[in-house]
């Protein structure tokens, strides 16, 4: 494999791979290598200054052009007049990465708001019922309100440091996924609050099940797994005394039954499962995947859309399930990626109007985390992911870097009503 050699400026052209032994905040490109694609990236690292520049011939489609007799001179970057464009693009790129991150630090705060409201739901539920339910019925409104009235939706995944309430994050989790895809098949209002309500509690039948068997790491036997699958039921029975709506009833019975007859407890088939349990059946068993009760049998979020796709397919409404992977991506928020130039990052926030331009966060050992590059796949032409990458194939200190947390969490940006989404 051959070295990086170096050339002189004027050798560059399109074609070539290209390394910029530059910090990032000291040239405009949104990477520090790259393939050059067009005469104005060429024109702008002429006028970077340097002398010469690395290039990578393994990576490059041509070889330089030939030095000419006379180099070009070039004149020292900061006294270089038409340097400042270049200056002004990146410092539009650093502004907008801030604005970025701190529309990300706000989606974190309320997604951790909204959990702890869950755990006071949760808590107060056989206390003050009636109370409790109009505060679960007033948050799902909100959340539903949120959805439905932003132009654009933006699912986010959590990378900082959430609180203390994780075992309230499933429900919340498949309460996201679930109104995600009744926004897209524009469900009737009504029927989206039932996904939501129906969602929330899909577990209320966990009470009547015995910790041990909840948080068992290994496979439960025959006896504890007949105990667990009746939770489904006694979750039905316990949302009858409560005075949930039917349509919330039966999503709460059924968010275990699967398409082809397979699942549980009544082996529905088909249509005959609700439509809106079929929904939320989807949401339910990708959360699973990816945050089980022993956490290393965790999917990536790109394993568990592989999977339900090519192994489950029949076990789900195909149509939801295109549906679903429509909105997350091929990619979805918490995937660990390679780009096409080898840089590694993680998918932080997908739009579902445009799911194959997310937003992912860079790896760069010499930028502190807290800074971390965002780019912007639907602003960068060039960016292209080559492919997904398991966490335990990166090296721990970029896996620590990209994604301090184990489980993977979903929100989206709850701004005002109408306005649109912050992180497009």
């Amino acid at each position: 494999m051959q070295d990086d050699v170096n050339i002189t400026m004027d050798q560059l052209r399109i074609g070539l791979y290209i390394h910029l032994d530059l910090k990032w905040f000291d040239h405009p490109f949104s990477f520090s290598h790259f393939k050059i694609k067009n005469e104005a990236q060429i024109k702008t690292l002429q006028g970077l200054g340097l002398k010469s520049i690395r290039y990578d011939p393994a990576l490059s489609d041509v070889s330089p052009l030939a030095q000419k007799a006379q180099p070009i001179q070039q004149t020292p970057a900061e006294a270089k007049p038409d340097i400042s464009p270049a200056l002004a693009t990146k410092l539009e790129l650093v502004e907008r990465i801030q604005q970025q991150r701190e529309a990300a630090a706000r989606i974190e705060n309320a997604f951790i708001d909204t959990a702890k409201t869950i755990h006071g739901i949760e808590k107060s539920l056989y206390t003050m019922p009636a109370e409790t339910l109009r505060k679960a019925t007033q948050l799902v409104d909100q959340i539903v309100d949120s959805l439905l009235c932003a132009p654009e939706l933006a699912i986010h995944v959590m990378i900082g440091k959430a609180g203390d309430e994780e075992m309230y994050y499933h429900s919340l989790n498949v309460t996201m996924l679930s109104l995600m895809m009744a926004r897209d098949i524009q469900l009737p209002q009504e029927l989206v609050g039932s996904v939501g309500i129906g969602a929330l509690f899909h577990d209320i039948g966990h009470k009547e099940i015995p910790t041990k068997i909840l948080m068992k790491k290994e496979p439960l036997n025959q006896a504890e797994r007949h105990l667990f699958e009746m939770h489904c039921q006694y979750g039905a029975e316990i949302g009858q005394r409560l005075g949930l709506a039917p349509a919330v009833v039966t999503i709460i019975r059924e968010h275990h039954e699967w398409f082809d007859g397979t699942g549980y407890p009544n082996k529905l088939k088909g249509e005959a499962i609700s439509l809106l349990s079929r929904i939320v059946v989807i949401a339910n068993h990708y959360d699973e995947l990816c945050n089980p009760a022993n956490i290393n049998d965790a999917l990536t979020p790109h394993e568990a859309l592989s999977t339900m796709f090519a192994k489950l397919r029949n076990k789900f409404d195909q149509k939801l399930l295109q549906v679903f992977i429509r909105c997350l991506g091929v990619y979805p928020p918490g995937t660990i990626v390679q780009f096409s130039n080898g840089v590694i990052g993680m998918v932080v926030t997908v739009n579902t109007l445009k799911p194959m331009k997310p937003l992912v966060l860079i790896y760069d050992a010499d930028i502190p985390r807290d800074e971390a590059i965002l780019v912007d796949m639907a602003c960068e032409a060039d960016a292209n992911i080559a492919k997904a990458i398991r966490p335990a194939q990166v090296p721990r200190e970029i896996y620590n870097y990209l994604s301090p947390r184990k489980r993977v969490n979903y929100y989206f940006d709850p701004s005002q009503p109408g306005q649109e989404q912050s992180a497009r």
